[in-house]
């Protein structure tokens, strides 16, 4: 009888899986499904990029195997990005790597600088790879308070910086890292350069490293921009950041990201990338780099279209008798299951409203104990289909369910 694998053994079964194949089901079936549930943008790719991809496939030397780091335009592009939106200076050859999307990224950096045992700080709820991609590399995690419905500030300042203090004086070993998520995923909330500035100062004084997952930031419906960690003064010495072009650009599919910073960390997850993969199809690179260094109104477009789809997603859902706090970034509402339902939990939550319903969110549970109690919404459907769902959440609503505590519970 074969036993299972050790690194499988650590990863519990995914809790997605039940709603995702009820939705599979449904579908098979014929029955319409609004889907909430994954933040998968519907968003078309720009031509432009598009049509820059096409442009370098029909040039046969770019068929070859790539570079695991990136090529060296694409390097440049991320580098002038970040000297226009953040004023941040890169080095392209030693401060930044192209990533499969910033998840691999972050797995493989996991997998490169873990030993097991190592203490990882992570924040709960938070996106599961932030979590699983250190227990993969045999890590122990100790969780941090994330904001659920706090509206952070200084008070969550002082929230984290003395959870991050009571680890470090309480683990054993000593903490290695700390990771951060800001705008999050999936809470939606954001922080502020201040926020940063007293993380890095800890984290200098205290020897920790820090990985920030910036994949939000140009997904923003307030007048200032997210910040990057690196904009603080000494932030290099101790952190690296990870983007994507998946939200920015509505190119999930294409799955490029990118890591910047910390030059020994970069150079870490060069190393191991280099044993790992040839990098990204070169014209896909190419289309990256035009993304970045052409024009950014398409990112304007996406923005505004995902403001609208808050908006009409607030305002319906509302209406319909489910209150839902308005995100100030991320494409992503987070909101307690409603109180009725709630001694049923996330998940049974989820499947009672896919099955009832027909509309498929993300229970809140699947990002983490502390996420419980909570669901997700991801605005990947438009205005129409989001008033079609919110004329289905109130029927739901009114509806009088025929069960118990006990059997729900149970």
């Amino acid at each position: 009888m074969y036993s299972e694998f050790h690194r499988i053994k650590r990863l519990p079964p995914y809790v997605f899986a039940e709603v995702n194949a009820m939705k599979a089901a449904a579908r098979t079936a014929g029955e319409d499904v609004i889907d909430f549930g994954m933040g998968n943008p519907d968003l078309p790719t720009p031509d432009h990029i598009v049509q820059k991809m096409i442009e370098a496939t029909q040039d046969p030397s770019t068929h070859r195997y790539s570079m695991s780091k990136g090529i060296p335009g694409l390097r440049k592009a991320l580098c002038g990005y970040y000297e226009r939106r953040f004023n941040v200076t890169l080095d392209p050859e030693n401060e930044v790597v192209v990533t499969l999307g910033s998840k691999e990224g972050l797995a493989n950096l996991a997998q490169a600088m873990s030993a097991p045992g190592d203490v990882i700080l992570v924040p709960n709820p938070s996106y599961p790879i932030h979590h699983f991609g250190f227990i993969i590399a045999d890590a122990t995690i100790r969780q941090l308070p994330a904001p659920t419905e706090c509206a952070g500030g200084e008070h969550y300042i002082d929230r984290f910086i003395k959870a991050m203090d009571q680890a470090v004086r309480h683990s054993v070993p000593k903490p290695l890292a700390v990771v951060l998520n800001f705008p999050s995923n999936p809470t939606a909330h954001v922080v502020d350069l201040d926020f940063y500035k007293e993380v890095v100062k800890f984290c200098r004084k205290n020897e920790l490293y820090i990985m920030s997952d910036l994949a939000y930031a140009e997904i923003y419906y307030n007048d200032v921009p997210p910040p990057s960690i690196l904009e603080v003064e000494g932030a290099k010495d101790v952190a690296v950041e990870f983007t994507s072009m998946s939200k920015t650009y509505s190119m999930p599919g294409w799955r490029i990201g990118f890591a910047a910073g910390n030059t020994h960390l970069i150079n870490a997850l060069a190393r191991i990338k280099s044993y790992l993969d040839y990098g990204a199809f070169t014209p896909i690179q190419v289309a990256a780099a035009a993304a970045l260094n052409g024009p950014q109104d398409c990112v304007e477009n996406a923005r505004q279209i995902y403001k609208k789809r808050r908006d009409v997603l607030i305002d319906a859902f509302g209406n319909a008798g489910w209150d839902i706090a308005s995100p100030e970034a991320t494409m992503f509402a987070w909101t307690p299951v409603p109180e009725r339902f709630a001694h049923m939990g996330s998940n049974e939550f989820a499947k009672l409203l896919l099955k009832e319903a027909g509309v498929a969110v993300a229970p809140g549970i699947g990002f983490g104990e502390y996420g419980e109690g909570y669901v997700r919404i991801a605005l990947v459907e438009n205005e129409q289909r989001i008033r079609q769902a919110a004329r289905a959440v109130r029927k739901f609503l009114a509806t009088d369910f025929d069960f118990d505590k006990k059997a729900a519970l149970g």
